[in-house]
C-alpha cells in the first residue's frame, strides 16, 4: 500500500519578511492561490488516501496544518518537539507507517516545491511505485532535467538506462549525488547532459530505508524506536520530546543517500521548482516587458529587473530602481538587491541578535 510523507517543518528564512517563524514558506501561497503545503496535498490526488498520508512538522505549526488539511485525521500529523533534519524525520515516519503496514510503500515529498501538472506527477509516482513493487530493494528518485547551471541544487549523475516500463519518464542507475556546485561545475554537469537536479523527492519501501538506517546511523534509529515504543501512550510526547532531542541531526542525502547502491532516477516528465528564494518568483510568475516581477499593487517609473511582492490593498511605488527586491508585509518590508540572497539570512541573524522577536 502507498502511504505519503510530506515533510513541512523548514523555516524558510530565505523568504522573509513574509515567512516567519509561525508561518514558514510551506504555508505560504507564494505561487498560486494555494499554499504551498495546500498544493502538495492536493497533488497527490487519489495516489493516497487521507489516512494513509502523513505531514511531519515542527510541533508549533501544528494547529496551522490542522486548518490548512482539515481532512486528514489527527494521527496523520506530527509535531517533532526541535528540529533535526531529514534523515530523523523520515526515519520516524518509516517506522510509524510500518507499525499498521509492514509492507508499506513510501513517496517522501518536501511540502515547499512547486510542480506543474498533478496528472503528469501521479504518473510518475506510479511508475515509480511499480519499479519498487518489482524490486523491494530499490530507491527511485526523480530527476530533473537541468535548463540553465543552478549553484542552489544538489545533482544526480545518471548511468545506465534501465529496462523497465517507462510510460512516465525514462529511468537510469543513480551513479552518485553530487553537492551543490560551484558556477564552473554546475556549467559541466549541463553540458554533459548526465546530470540531473535532485528534486528531493523518493520512493522506497519503509522496510528499506529503515534499514539502510540502521546500518548507516544506529544510534538515531535507537532514539526513534524508544519513540515509537511510547506512541499512542500517556507518556508519548514526554518520550517524543526527550529522545528527539538527543538525536544528531542529518539530512537523508549524507545519511543514506550518498552511500545507497541500489537507486534509480526517473527523468521527471513535470515541471519542477523548489522556490528556494525570492528570486525563483520570476522563473514562476514571469516578467514584465521591463524584467519586472509583480505581485500585488505597483506602479513603477524607470524600474527593471526588480521584484515586487505586496497586496491589492497596499500600493508599492518604485522609482529608478534596478534589479531590486521589494517585499511588504503588515509589519516589516524588505528593500534589497534581489542578487544578494544570503544577506536574508543574515538579516533574521540580526533580528535575533536584537531581540526583535516580534518579526521573526
Amino acid at each position: 500500500m502507498l502511504h505519503a510523507v510530506i515533510m513541512a517543518g523548514g523555516a524558510g528564512t530565505r523568504f522573509w519578511p513574509a515567512s516567519r517563524a509561525n508561518m514558514p514558506k510551506q504555508l505560504l501561497a507564494l505561487v498560486g492561490k494555494q499554499t504551498m503545503l495546500r498544493q502538495t496535498v492536493d497533488r497527490l490526488g487519489d495516489l493516497v488516501a487521507p489516512q494513509h498520508t502523513l505531514i511531519v512538522t515542527n510541533e508549533r505549526l501544528l494547529p496551522t496544518i490542522r486548518e490548512q488539511a482539515p481532512e486528514l485525521p489527527d494521527s496523520s500529523l506530527v509535531g517533532e518537539p526541535c528540529k533535526r533534519d531529514t534523515a530523523p524525520c523520515i526515519g520516524l515516519a518509516a517506522m510509524l507507517v510500518s507499525r499498521h503496514d509492514r509492507d508499506a510503500t513510501m513517496a517522501v515529498l518536501p511540502a515547499d516545491h512547486v510542480i506543474r501538472s498533478g496528472s503528469r506527477f501521479r504518473d510518475a509516482v506510479r511508475q515509480a511505485v511499480g519499479m519498487v513493487d518489482r524490486q523491494p530493494n530499490l530507491i527511485v528518485t526523480f530527476g530533473i532535467r537541468p535548463n540553465y547551471p543552478a549553484e542552489i541544487f544538489g545533482y544526480i549523475q545518471r548511468g545506465a538506462r534501465l529496462d523497465v516500463h517507462d510510460e512516465a519518464g525514462p529511468a537510469f542507475v543513480v551513479r552518485r549525488f553530487r553537492e551543490k556546485p560551484d558556477i564552473a561545475t554546475a556549467t559541466e554537469y549541463v553540458a554533459s547532459g548526465d546530470y540531473y537536479w535532485n528534486s528531493g523527492i523518493f520512493i522506497w519501501k519503509a522496510s528499506t530505508i529503515l534499514s539502510a538506517l540502521r546500518t548507516r546511523q544506529p544510534e538515531m534509529v535507537k532514539h526513534l524506536e524508544s519513540i515509537v515504543a511510547a506512541w499512542g501512550s500517556e507518556q508519548q510526547h514526554e518520550v517524543f520530546r526527550r529522545e528527539f532531542s538527543q538525536i544528531k541531526g542529518i539530512s537523508i542525502d549524507y545519511a543514506v543517500m550518498e552511500h545507497a547502491k541500489n537507486v534509480a532516477v526517473i527523468e521527471a516528465p513535470y515541471d519542477w521548482d523548489d522556490l528556494g528564494s525570492w528570486q525563483s518568483l520570476s522563473r514562476l510568475a514571469g516578467a514584465d516587458r521591463f524584467d519586472n516581477t509583480i505581485i500585488g499593487r505597483h506602479l513603477g517609473m524607470n524600474t527593471s529587473g526588480t521584484i515586487v511582492r505586496t497586496s491589492d490593498d497596499h500600493l508599492v511605488v518604485t522609482v529608478g530602481m534596478k534589479d531590486c527586491l521589494v517585499v511588504h508585509t503588515p509589519d516589516a518590508t524588505l528593500v534589497a538587491n534581489k542578487h544578494d540572497e544570503e544577506a536574508i539570512r543574515e538579516i533574521v541573524k540580526q533580528l535575533e541578535a536584537r531581540g526583535w522577536t516580534q518579526y521573526l
